[in-house]
């Protein structure tokens, strides 16, 4: 009896989609802890953003952002981080008129504009965080879990108050999630202790 691949096919891609996603849910809860306090601070990492609208993935990230913040705190800062990297406008600016314009956030915001790497956003976030009792960083999974060593590096303590943002939900972005689990891998692979200044 001559076997069918169309099966064995499917299921290969079943399991590479589910692969993805514990890969991008496991990147989430990686060096966040359980700080509580009635202040909070959100950080969303911008992204290469050559035009003069923020582009697919920035909005996302602000919808992010906007979905990480909690309405039960007292204080709440939305950062948003990325300068001119890939066009004439910074990605901060970009995402700032995103959320407000077109999501209708009129809650504190902060525009950092000076970043151009995801080691200089959070080094620039930094005077922002100083006060804040939770510190939440947005972005895709991986994107976010690096940036969160980042501050580790960069102020410990600072990094003691890393909560979960609420960047993960299962089935969003599935399609690619076995490819950005598979490049995020692929780097610690081929820079197991690269540089953070250069990335």
């Amino acid at each position: 009896m001559r076997i069918r691949p169309w099966p064995a096919t499917g299921t290969a891609f079943a399991l590479a989609i589910l692969w993805g996603e514990w890969e991008n849910w496991r990147a989430s809860r990686q060096l966040v802890g359980p700080a509580t306090g009635p202040t909070e601070a959100v950080v969303v990492l911008g992204y290469r953003n050559p035009g003069p609208h923020a582009n697919a993935m920035n909005r996302w990230r602000v919808r992010a952002g906007l979905r990480s913040l909690d309405p039960s705190a007292t204080v709440s800062r939305l950062i948003l981080c990325g300068g001119a990297c890939a066009g004439p406008t910074a990605e901060a600016t970009l995402m700032a008129d995103y959320a407000t314009s077109a999501r209708g956030y009129r809650g504190t915001l902060v525009i950092e504009q000076q970043s151009r790497t995801t080691w200089e956003n959070i080094a620039f976030a930094i005077p922002y965080l100083e006060d804040a009792d939770r510190i939440k960083i947005v972005s895709l999974p991986f994107h976010a879990e690096r940036a969160r060593h980042y501050l580790t590096l960069q102020r410990p303590d600072l990094a003691q108050r890393l909560v979960r943002g609420a960047d993960y939900r299962f089935g969003e972005w599935m399609p690619l999630k076995p490819l950005l689990a598979l490049y995020a891998l692929r780097q610690r692979g081929m820079h197991p202790e690269a540089r953070p200044s250069q990335e």
